[in-house]
């Protein structure tokens, strides 16, 4: 019977249509995996081309105020075929600071340097590009 073609196929097992000459998964399949691989590839570039950044730029000490303090929480969970369940979680800190022109800067710090630190503290803010590099807090008595 001739007429009306809906692309879908009458059999069993030769896919849902002739988008990429027969059966599309692995043409989609191709394209996701290029897609995250381009994705993972850009980050690890970004990542080196930064680093070179910062190693290049001066190493600055000014006057700064901290200012702001957050942490961020990640969760994974995992349950394996024999019904083990393992959970991590991964924490980074980070600590914000305003220098004297009132322009402020976010670091990524350690636990133990953010566990230093405390808001309204002022203090020397070193730091090259956009690595955080220490801070000592002026101490008054």
């Amino acid at each position: 019977m001739g007429g009306f073609n809906t692309g879908f196929s009458d059999s069993f097992g030769n896919g849902f249509g002739n988008g990429f000459g027969g059966n599309t998964f692995p043409g989609i399949f191709t394209i996701m995996f290029l897609l995250v691989f381009g994705i993972i590839l850009f980050g690890i570039i970004s990542a080196i081309r930064q680093g070179i950044k910062n190693s290049n730029s001066p190493v600055l000490t000014v006057e700064a105020k901290v200012v702001a303090k957050r942490t961020s929480v990640s969760h994974s969970s995992n349950n394996t075929m024999d019904d083990f369940a393992s959970s991590s979680s991964s924490t980074w800190y980070y600590a914000t600071f305003e220098v004297e022109s009132g322009d402020r800067m976010e670091f990524s710090v350690s636990g133990r340097e953010y566990g230093m630190l405390a808001e309204g503290d002022y203090g020397k803010l070193k730091f090259q590009g956009t690595r955080y590099l220490e801070y000592t807090r002026d101490i008054t008595l």
